[in-house]
């Protein structure tokens, strides 16, 4: 009995040395989080399609934020939706489910998706053409009054207007292709179209709901139009293989609302840098989360600089002469 309790006794003192051991160990780790370092943030990034402009805005945005809270201070979930709102909308709740300190939604869906799921957590967005039309505002002040922020990939429409009679002088008549599902793509529609407007140019849209539809549309407008003008519309800048296999042995020229189609099926583009107005979203977040600043007061960015770009391989086959102060897409 003896031998038995001194054992006993002895497993208990060894088993309160562990209890203390495992205590003090509890505590470091607590204090090493709130006191010797800040919890990371986490932010969710819904990414409305792969895409070379909406994928460069993100890694502009994931640049900025660790730049500014310090690469070891954040974590992203980076989700891709895969061009589905459906997808957009499931990946917003699960951001709000995980309570995430911070969504960024990249293009239009995944703004309007994001805004549905949640009024608290805050929105910084980008690739996003008019923040009036996306979210339904219809007294547009210069922010948006409610937890969402973010910068616009939306280029002077009248420059780009003007660019196709500067390279096109004798245009008649502008078929613009866009998707009836994209609110920001009718937004351009209706200002390329004022634009053309004003210089006595006739302009009509082509729609289509989806990529099934883009080769119809495209042979449709390239039986009526001289010229087609492409916006910043996520669908056909998705498909612009098809547009150029219409567009190219019609020898219709291509204007397009950004770059990255350009390289494709355009011939020219007035062109801003995705990952620039990405990176300026990133530094926005780490405002709102470092310095507390809140998104309802802080104004929608536009990017400061602008490209002339230009195709020299379909400038060439149209037998299109370019003006100097237009820059060549390197192949």
């Amino acid at each position: 009995m003896k031998k038995y309790s001194k054992l006993a006794s002895i497993i208990m003192v060894l088993s309160l040395v562990i209890m203390t051991m495992a205590g003090c160990g509890n505590n470091q780790a607590a204090g090493s989080a709130s006191g010797g370092g800040k919890a990371a943030y986490t932010i969710g990034i819904c990414q409305q399609l792969e895409h070379p402009a909406l994928d460069e805005a993100t890694k502009g945005f994931q640049a900025a934020v660790e730049e500014k809270l310090g690469k070891d201070n954040v974590k992203f979930d980076l989700q891709n939706a895969q061009g589905e709102a459906a997808n957009c909308s499931t990946i917003a709740a699960g951001f709000v489910a995980s309570k995430v300190d911070l969504i960024m939604a990249n293009a239009t869906a995944s703004l309007q998706a994001c805004s549905s799921a949640t009024a608290d957590i805050p929105i910084v967005a980008t690739s996003v053409t008019d923040y009036a039309t996306a979210l339904d505002i219809s007294d547009w002040t210069g922010s948006t009054g409610k937890n969402v922020t973010g910068t616009s990939d939306l280029a002077p429409l009248e420059q780009q207007a003007a660019m196709i009679k500067e390279l096109v002088p004798d245009v008649k008549k502008v078929g613009i292709l866009y998707c009836s599902n994209e609110p920001n793509s009718i937004y351009q529609v209706n200002k390329v179209k004022e634009e053309l407007g004003k210089m006595s140019v006739e302009c009509e849209g082509y729609s289509a709901a989806d990529s099934n539809e883009i080769q119809a549309v495209v042979s449709n407008a390239v039986k009526k139009c001289d010229v087609l003008y492409v916006p910043t519309d996520n669908t056909m800048a998705n498909n612009t293989e098809i547009i150029n296999n219409v567009a190219g042995p019609a020898k219709v020229p291509v204007f397009t609302g950004e770059e990255g189609p350009c390289r494709s099926c355009g011939i020219a583009t007035l062109s801003i840098s995705y990952y620039d107005i990405g990176y300026r979203a990133g530094e926005m977040a780490a405002e709102i989360l470092k310095d507390g600043k809140e998104p309802k007061d802080m104004p929608i960015e536009t990017a400061k600089e602008f490209r002339k770009l230009y195709n020299p391989t379909i400038a060439q086959a149209l037998k299109i002469t370019i003006p100097e102060d237009y820059t060549a897409l390197e192949e």
